[in-house]
C-alpha cells in the first residue's frame, strides 16, 4: 500500500508542476535546462582552476571542504547547477551557507557558454568510486527507494534526463544526505525557477526519518560501479 500511495503522490506532484500555467509563470525566469553549445575543455581546464581549490584537480571532491565531487555527476545536470547558482536560484537563502559560497564562485564564470566549457573539461576526467561515509541497511533502502524515489530517477539510481532526475549512484553520500536536508527543509526548491528542485521537496518528506534517509543511501551507494 505505501509504495502504491508513494507512485500516485509522485504522479500528482509530476501533474502539478506540469499543468501550471504559463501565466502564473510569466514573471519567472526561465531555468536552465539544456546546455547551449559543445564546450571546449581546454577552455574549461583554464576556468576549473577556480574550482580545483575546493573541488580538487580531478573534480574528486573534498568532504573536509564540503565539496562534493563533480566527475559522477550527470553532465546535463552539472550544467544546470552551475547555472542555477549563477543565476540565484540555488544558494539565494541565508540558511544555505555553503550554497551561498558556491553562487559566489559560480558567477567568476561570465556567462553559460564558460559553464559550459567547464563542464566539457570535467567530463574529461575519470570517474571513480567514492568512499563510503553512510551507514544503513540496504534492503530497507532498496525497497524505500522504489516505492518514493525509482519512478523518476530509475533504476539502479543511473538517473533519466527525460524526467529531469539525474543520476544518484556515483554521487557522496554525505553530499546525498546533505541535500535531502536540505530539501525536507525547503532550503533547495524554494526559488519560484526552481520547479525541478520544487518537485524533489514533498518526495523527500516521504523520508520518514534520519533511518530511512540513511537507508535509501546505503541501497544507492550499493549501486554504484566504477566506469569501464
Amino acid at each position: 500500500m505505501a509504495g502504491r500511495y508513494c507512485f500516485f503522490y509522485l504522479v500528482w506532484v509530476v501533474a502539478f508542476w506540469s499543468c501550471a500555467s504559463k501565466e502564473s509563470r510569466k514573471d519567472i525566469p526561465q531555468l536552465a535546462v539544456a546546455q547551449p553549445l559543445e564546450g571546449d575543455p581546454q577552455v574549461g581546464k583554464a576556468l576549473y582552476a577556480t574550482c580545483k581549490t575546493c573541488h580538487g584537480e580531478g573534480a574528486q571532491g573534498n568532504k573536509k571542504l564540503k565539496a562534493p565531487a563533480l566527475v559522477n555527476t550527470d553532465d546535463w545536470y552539472l550544467y544546470r547547477q552551475l547555472m542555477n547558482f549563477h543565476d540565484g536560484v540555488r544558494g539565494a537563502l541565508p540558511a544555505d551557507t555553503l550554497g551561498f559560497q558556491m553562487a559566489a564562485m559560480a558567477r567568476t564564470l561570465k556567462d553559460s557558454v564558460a559553464v559550459t566549457h567547464v563542464v566539457a573539461y570535467i567530463k574529461t576526467l575519470p570517474q571513480f568510486v567514492l568512499p563510503p561515509v553512510i551507514k544503513g541497511d540496504v534492503k530497507k533502502g532498496e525497497r524505500t527507494y522504489q516505492s518514493i524515489c525509482g519512478s523518476c530517477h530509475g533504476p539502479g539510481a543511473r538517473g533519466n534526463e527525460k524526467m529531469n532526475a539525474p543520476r544518484l549512484n556515483g554521487l557522496d553520500d554525505w553530499y546525498l544526505k546533505n541535500q535531502i536536508a536540505k530539501f525536507k527543509n525547503a532550503i533547495r526548491g524554494a526559488h519560484p525557477a526552481d520547479r525541478f528542485g520544487a518537485q524533489m521537496v514533498p518526495m523527500a518528506a516521504l523520508l520518514a526519518d534520519e533511518h530511512a534517509v540513511n537507508d535509501v543511501i546505503a541501497y544507492i551507494r550499493s549501486t554504484t560501479q566504477p566506469k569501464e
